[in-house]
Parts: C-alpha cells; sequence; structure tokens
C-alpha cells in the first residue's frame, strides 16, 4: 500500500475543505500514475487513521470521488479506482518509471555503455549446453545443509558475520592456504589470501588495484571476454596476441615487449579460455624468463585446475619464483556449484592490501556461512573426496563426449581432446558459420550458450565452447544428434 500519509497533507488553515482537499489530491495522485486504475483504496477508518482527520471527512472525500465516477464501490473489498477512467489519453494514467532519462545526453555520466544481452527462454524438454560449468547434481549440498543445522556452527557463524572482514574468514584463507600449497605448491599463508565471490570478482579488485587508465595490457585472442572487459573498464589500453595449440604465442608477446613496455598480461595457462590449451612447458619456461627480463605484472587465472584427466595437473606458474610479479587468482565454484561463490585471490603483500581494502568496498560483510562451510570441507577433507568422485566422472563424459564427435560430427568439426577441465572447444568448418549453427540449433530446442569465437584465418575460427560436465550422456547424445542433424 502507498504511504498516503507522505503524500496527502490536509491544511486546515486554508481556506478549502479538508474532505475537498483530500479529493482533489486524491486525483491528482491518479492522473500521475501513482495510484493505477483497478487498485483498492484503504477503507475509510484505515484512511482516516492515516492522515489523522475524522472518518465522516473520509467518507465525504470519497462520496465525492464516487460521484465524479474517480472510483467504485465494490460490496465487501472497498472503493476501487475505476479500472476505465474518463479521459482523453488513458496512458497518462499508466506510473511513469522515473530512472528512463528522457535525453540521451543524460548517459553522459557512464563510463562504458554495457551491451545489450539477449534473453533466451528454454522449456522444460529443451537441452542447455553451458560454458563449461561443474554438475550441480553432485553438489555436496547434504553437508552444506548439515553445518547450517549444526547448533554449534550456527552460533559460530553468527558470531563471524559480525566481524569486521580482512579479505575473508581467518578459517578459511587457513584452510585454502594449506589446500593450494598441497595441491599447488604455491608455499603461502593465510596473509597472503583475499577470499572473494568467485574468480571474476578476484579478476575485477586484482585489475582495479593494479591499472590506472592508459596502462597495456596484453591479452591472448580469443580470450576471457569476461576478463578482457574489465581491463578495458579500468581503462587499459589492450594488446591481444594469438594462441595455438600449445598456449599463447610467448613469441609475439616478446616482440612486443621489445617495442613497448607493457603494465600486466592475463594468462590462463592450464586450461586456457575459451579453447581449454594447456601452455607447454617449453613456453612456460620462456614466460616466466620474460616477466624476470622486462619487469611486468601477470594475472594468472586458474579457474579449474583440479581437473585433469591425462596425468597429474602442470604445477602453476605461481609455483615458480616470481619475486611477487604473478597475481593468482582460482576458484571454488567450478569445484561445487555456481551457486557457491568462493574463489581467490594470492599476491605479494601491498597487493594484498590494497585488494582487502577494495573488496570492502564493494562486498562489506562477505558470506560468513559459505566461508565457513567450506572451511570445514576442507578441513575434514571432504573437499578432496568431492574432487576425486566428480574428476572421474567428468573424465568419463569427456571420453564419452569426444567419441561421440568424432562418430557424427567428424564431417563438420575439428577439435582436440582437452586435458582437462569442462568444455571442448569445437571448431566448425567454414561451411558451417557459427551464428546459423547457434540459429538452427535453437530451433531444434538445442541452446548453445558457451563461448563463440570468429576471426578469419585464425586458427580458433568460428569456434564453439561446449560445456559437457553438467550434461548427462543422454543430454549429450541428443545434443549431438541435432547438431549433427542441422549440419548434414
Amino acid at each position: 500500500m502507498l504511504p498516503f500519509q507522505n503524500l496527502i497533507f490536509p491544511d486546515r488553515d486554508i481556506h478549502i475543505p479538508v474532505y475537498k482537499q483530500i479529493t482533489d489530491r486524491l486525483i491528482g495522485l491518479i492522473q500521475e500514475g501513482k495510484v493505477p486504475p483497478g487498485t483498492y483504496l484503504p477503507g475509510t477508518r484505515q484512511m482516516a487513521e492515516l492522515l489523522k482527520v475524522n472518518r465522516k471527512t473520509i467518507i465525504k472525500a470519497y462520496e465525492e470521488l464516487l460521484s465524479q465516477e474517480w472510483i467504485q464501490s465494490v460490496p465487501r473489498k472497498g472503493y476501487l479506482i475505476t479500472p476505465e477512467l474518463p479521459m482523453i489519453k488513458p496512458r497518462s494514467f499508466q506510473p511513469k518509471n522515473h530512472f528512463i532519462p528522457t535525453e540521451s545526453r543524460n548517459l553522459k555520466y557512464l563510463s562504458i555503455i554495457a551491451p545489450t544481452i539477449e534473453v533466451i527462454k528454454i522449456t522444460s524438454g529443451d537441452i542447455l549446453v553451458n560454458d563449461g560449468f561443474p554438475d550441480v547434481r553432485l553438489a555436496p549440498f547434504l553437508k552444506i545443509s548439515q553445518v547450517y543445522r549444526n547448533p554449534v556452527s550456527s552460533q559460530k557463524i553468527a558470531q563471524l558475520t559480525a566481524l569486521r572482514d580482512e579479505g575473508g574468514l581467518e578459517l578459511l584463507r587457513e584452510s585454502v592456504s594449506i589446500f593450494l600449497n598441497g595441491t599447488r605448491g604455491l608455499n603461502i599463508t593465510k596473509t597472503d589470501i583475499v577470499i572473494t565471490r568467485g574468480a571474476q570478482m578476484a579478476i575485477y579488485i586484482a585489475a582495479m588495484v593494479l591499472l590506472r587508465p592508459g596502462d597495456s595490457v596484453v591479452v591472448s585472442n580469443p580470450n576471457y571476454v569476461f576478463a578482457t572487459e574489465v581491463m578495458a573498464n579500468a581503462g587499459a589500453d589492450i594488446i591481444s596476441i594469438p594462441v595455438d595449440q600449445n598456449g599463447i604465442d610467448v613469441d609475439r608477446l616478446e616482440q612486443i615487449l621489445q617495442k613497448q613496455s607493457i603494465k600486466l598480461l592475463y594468462v590462463v595457462p592450464h586450461h586456457h579460455h575459451p579453447t581449454t590449451v594447456t601452455m607447454s612447458s617449453s613456453r612456460r619456461l620462456r614466460l616466466l624468463r620474460l616477466i624476470k627480463q622486462y619487469d611486468f605484472l601477470v594475472i594468472e587465472d586458474d579457474y579449474d585446475y583440479d581437473f585433469h584427466y591425462k596425468s597429474s595437473p602442470i604445477l602453476p606458474l605461481a609455483s615458480a619464483a616470481h619475486n611477487g610479479k604473478i597475481i593468482y587468482i582460482g576458484s571454488f565454484t567450478k569445484l561445487i556449484a555456481p551457486s557457491v561463490r568462493v574463489g581467490y585471490l594470492i599476491a605479494a603483500p601491498p597487493i594484498i592490501k590494497k585488494a582487502i581494502h577494495l573488496r570492502r568496498l564493494i562486498d562489506l560483510r562477505g558470506d560468513a556461512f559459505i566461508e565457513y562451510m567450506l572451511a570445514q570441507m576442507i578441513t575434514k577433507g571432504e573437499l578432496s573426496r568431492h574432487i576425486n568422485k566428480s574428476n572421474k566422472l567428468y573424465a568419463q563424459r569427456c571420453n564419452f563426449i569426444c567419441d561421440l564427435i568424432s562418430r557424427k560430427l567428424s564431417h563438420a568439426v575439428e577439435f582436440t581432446k582437452p586435458q582437462g577441465g569442462m568444455a571442448i572447444w569445437l571448431r566448425f568448418k567454414k561451411q558451417y558459420p557459427i551464428n546459423k549453427v547457434l540459429a538452427d540449433a535453437a530451433h531444434n530446442g538445442l541452446f548453445l550458450i558457451g563461448t563463440t569465437f570468429q576471426k578469419a584465418d585464425d586458427i580458433n575460427d568460428n569456434g564453439l565452447r561446449f560445456g559437457f560436465a553438467s550434461l548427462t550422456e543422454h543430454d549429450m547424445e541428443l545434443a549431438v544428434n541435432i547438431l549433427a542433424k542441422i549440419t548434414n
């Protein structure tokens, strides 16, 4: 209900009767669209209490509105604003959205105009192939609920929520440092970590802390599109270098460094996004030498390190000596479920200090419950067990989809089986333009929402990221059958 007491102010010091003031103001509210047609007014007793007038005054005001046909009396319900008002321009009664500027020049204060995003509407029978997300059906929600229901845990979480945030719960930062040291060889402590809401927030914070307008940033092409947008939003000049089957082109990077200085390199060496390729050992070593020689910073995004199917994961760049030049970013979201928004940023002390301050500005308290729950899972070994279980299943799904595509889509696509991760990079042949594939697939109930890339004469041209980890074998068969149908 509208706060009529803040919209109608009867004045007993003027010569106009109070009931008439109320009548006129209600008509004005209707004309302004604040009280739309078809809504009910408060009862006479309630309205009298709101406006602090005699109930008879409200009755008289309502009777006047009735006589002018602004309202209708509905038995046992009350007074209704007439749905069809006797006006020449009925659209004038529609509420006005005051957030829509009347002139485009009113948008001059925006530093970046956000792109228009198409909203996809799907039905229960449609198949959705994402960018490479974990299967939420595997998420240990039972363990999570047990932590939440535990009285001791609930009391502890309530206490932690009230504390000043210092980059995430200390308990989680401690357990994450132990977990990462054991799996990635980083040799860090809790003071080197900032907990974030997923890896995306970590990328954003790192960019805002490190970059100033005009700084040169090197990214791959194609690249994780939202990372590129973050860097551009910070005012950076974006320089792109190619990606092939061995990762980013380090030769091209060195050529750039010989001509100009750069502030930052954003790289995903383990499972490059979107192409899924793993950077070769020789290129990793060369990159580390270039970091030392040319003195630039690196954001290493290692979003799905724990999913590796052929052999043990390759240790991140950050595990080698780099003198604080690498900012290491990862996420537990990929391990558990998209809704569990927990990531981390690991960097040199001066960067961590600024990152903690910036996180406070955009996420004052964090999510104490999820952070506490995750700390418990790590400490008790439940996260490692979940990773092992998921890793085996995702490896099976990877084998299944690769075999399926090889048998049914070899006429239309080329791909390299990934060493790990949750997606395959499909490169459609030239006679199957990716935009047409997406449209034809959607027409047949298959929605491919993974990253696409189009650039003529590029090795990754006409490419699509096909996330398989969250699909059952049945869904994968349906998806591939549709793609086979529209490309034959």
